[in-house]
C-alpha cells in the first residue's frame, strides 16, 4: 500500500482508528496467526502471559507493537489563537504524547528560553515544518508515539526496529561496541547501542542532527542531546519504554517520560511510500 500520506492524513486516520474496537490497525497485512501466543483456558490470547525469552534467557522484544497513550497524559494548554480546529492544529485524544511528549509531566518540559519560544512558533504555524509532514525521517520520540506500528526484530548482537511511519529503520547494536565520538556525522536517528540490565534493555543514543522534533508540536532536540531508553516487556502483551532526554542546549535539566506499547497479533507492517504522488506541500500554510 503506498500513497501521498503525510502528518495531517495520518492524524485524521488515527482519530477514526481510536474509535474502533479492533485489535489491529486499518489496512494492515492480511490476518495470519502469530506463532507462540500464550492462550487462556478458553483459547483466547493471554496478553498477561509470561514474557517470551531468547535461547540465552533474555526477554524477547520481537513483535509488532502499537503505541498506547499514557493514562497520565493531560491535554494541557489549548492550541494558540488562530490554529485550525482540525488536522495538525489540534491534539487528538489517545495521542496526547504524540502531540506533546511533556503531557505526562506536571510542569511540562523544562525548556531553555529559546527552545520554549521555538516550540511556540512551531505551534503557531500549525507545525507545518514537522518532518513527518514532509516525508522526512521522524525523530525517535515521535516514532515511539506514532499511531502507525513498529516491528522489533531481535537477534544476538543486534536489534532492528522497522517503523511503518515513513518506512524508518533503526539499528540498536548489542554487540559491545561503544558509541561514536563527537566527530561522527549527525543522523536523524543518531547512533544506538544497548546492553541488558536484568530484564531491561538499556539503550543509549547520541549523534543526533540539530533539528530533531520530539513531538508533533515541535519540542526540539539538538546535536548536544543524548537519549537513554529502558525497554521492558512487562508481560506477553505489553511493553514499557522509559526515555530520558539529556540535552543541556535545549533543556535546563534532563527529563524522563514513559511510553507504552501493546502487541499486535495476526498482522504485520504494510508498505509505506510517503513521497509517491505527493501533492500536499504546496498547500501548507501557517494559518
Amino acid at each position: 500500500m503506498s500513497g501521498p500520506v503525510n502528518l495531517s492524513k495520518v492524524l485524521g486516520a488515527a482519530a477514526m482508528l481510536l474509535a474502533s474496537a479492533s485489535s489491529g490497525l486499518f489496512a494492515q497485512w492480511p490476518a495470519y496467526p502469530t506463532a507462540g501466543v500464550p492462550k487462556t483456558a478458553d483459547g483466547k490470547p493471554d496478553l498477561a502471559g509470561a514474557v517470551p525469552r531468547t535461547p540465552d534467557g533474555k526477554p524477547d522484544l520481537s513483535g509488532i507493537w502499537k503505541f498506547v497513550d499514557s493514562p497520565d497524559a493531560r491535554p494541557g494548554s489549548p492550541p494558540p489563537a488562530g490554529a485550525r480546529s482540525s488536522g495538525i492544529g489540534v491534539r487528538i485524544p489517545g495521542l496526547l504524547q504524540f502531540f506533546d511528549i511533556g503531557s505526562t509531566l506536571k510542569d511540562g518540559l523544562p525548556f531553555q528560553p529559546w527552545a520554549a519560544e521555538l516550540r511556540s512558533q512551531r505551534v503557531a504555524q500549525n507545525n507545518r515544518d514537522n518532518p513527518d509532514a514532509h516525508c522526512l525521517p521522524i525523530g525517535l520520540m515521535q516514532l515511539h508515539t506514532h499511531p502507525e506500528p513498529r516491528k522489533i526484530i531481535q537477534s544476538s548482537g543486534l536489534i532492528v526496529i522497522l517503523y511503518e511511519a515513513n518506512a524508518g529503520v533503526r539499528q540498536i547494536f548489542t554487540d559491545g561496541r561503544p558509541l561514536p565520538g563527537k566527530d561522527a556525522q549527525p543522523w536523524w536517528y543518531g547512533y544506538s547501542t544497548g546492553k541488558w540490565d536484568g530484564d531491561a534493555l538499556v539503550v543509549e543514543t547520541n549523534g543526533f542532527r540539530d533539528d530533531v522534533w520530539l513531538d508533533v508540536e515541535g519540542s526540539p532536540l539538538t546535536e548536544s542531546g543524548k537519549m537513554t531508553e529502558r525497554f521492558r516487556r512487562v508481560n506477553y502483551g505489553n511493553m514499557e519504554i522509559e526515555v530520558t532526554v539529556d540535552d543541556p542546549k535545549a533543556y535546563i535539566k534532563p527529563w524522563t517520560v514513559k511510553v507504552h506499547h501493546r502487541v499486535m497479533l495476526d498482522t504485520d507492517l504494510i508498505e509505506f511510500v510517503c513521497q509517491e504522488n505527493e501533492k500536499d506541500v504546496p498547500h501548507m500554510t501557517s494559518r
